[in-house]
């Protein structure tokens, strides 16, 4: 944990840090399974998810000295952690929303947009230098995922398009999230970073407690799994993987999550496996592969 005065957090290895991103992705693809025992609003969801990770996180984060590391950022810093939880609320809730209203296919096919913009907005944002071998990986996450959901049906009328909209808005807040992460997360503990961020999110989603809420013990035991394990614990690895991997990289390895949720799907669901969707797997992983085996590229121009 970075403490004042203390040393910066250093950076993993690329190779720790793309293992990192890998397991995150692949555990996030379980989350479909965990979202199908809820039944409530998308609102409700993401506010307890939120609440259960940050009940796993703030007394590691308080043990190590948050608080104190936390007095000691500048301004500056503080209002980008804030800004960066409301970013939060809002794709997890615009993202929940696009899967309840429109087809999966349809939602996750336009939120997984969101890595091909990382990696194209990299250069601008973060000033690092493009590179042109992450554009064969990408292409083959993206038509990979693509394969893996099969044939999209925008035919359900307002409903469906109102779901589409809020899962393609989902792909800019994700952008957006992951790029300013990798700005803000230098010079500050993970926990840190999380836990503000998830203190924010809870405070702006305060209003989901008049909702209906979860009430069957199924419903609770997924919400906790979805808090402590797809948030807290992924959230900390992929954070921590974020500090040695660039941006574009660590967005195209994310394809791995749809891959991971049509295997998961399969195992759990009874959902069968065809053809086509075990090649986009192969499409993706293969993916994956190259991004692990590229050399590391210049050093970028980050901003703390």
């Amino acid at each position: 944990m970075t403490v004042p005065g203390g040393p910066a957090p250093k950076a993993p290895p690329e190779a720790a840090g793309v293992a990192m991103i890998v397991a995150a992705a692949l555990t996030w693809g379980a989350i479909p399974l965990f979202v199908r025992n809820v039944h409530t609003s998308a609102v409700v969801i993401v506010f307890w998810r939120m609440a259960f990770a940050l009940a796993a996180t703030l007394p590691f984060t308080l043990a190590a000295g948050g608080q104190r590391e936390f007095a000691a950022l500048p301004a500056r810093r503080k209002v980008g952690l804030a800004v960066q939880g409301a970013l939060l609320g809002l794709n997890w809730v615009l993202f929940f929303t696009g899967l309840q209203l429109a087809p999966v296919a349809v939602a996750e096919m336009l939120a997984y947009c969101g890595p091909v913009l990382v990696a194209a907005l990299a250069p601008v944002w973060l000033g690092e230098r493009f590179d042109r071998r992450i554009l064969v990986p990408l292409a083959l996450a993206l038509g990979g995922t693509a394969l893996i959901l099969g044939p999209t049906d925008l035919s359900g009328g307002a409903r469906t398009w109102l779901g589409a909209a809020c899962a393609g808005a989902s792909a800019f807040t994700y952008a957006a999230l992951v790029l300013n992460a990798k700005r803000l997360v230098t010079g500050m503990s993970t926990m840190l970073y999380m836990t503000v961020e998830w203190v924010v999110a809870l405070a702006l989603l305060s209003p989901a407690l008049l909702l209906p809420g979860p009430t069957a013990p199924i419903e609770w035991g997924s919400l906790a799994v979805l808090g402590v394990v797809q948030t807290a614990a992924t959230g900390f690895l992929f954070v921590t993987g974020l500090r040695g991997v660039r941006a574009d990289r660590a967005a195209t390895l994310t394809y791995l999550e749809p891959a991971g949720a049509v295997l998961f799907a399969a195992a759990f669901l009874g959902e069968g496996l065809t053809a086509v969707s075990v090649a986009g797997g192969l499409a993706v992983i293969a993916a994956g592969a190259i991004v692990a085996r590229l050399a590391p590229a210049p050093a970028s121009g980050e901003a703390p």
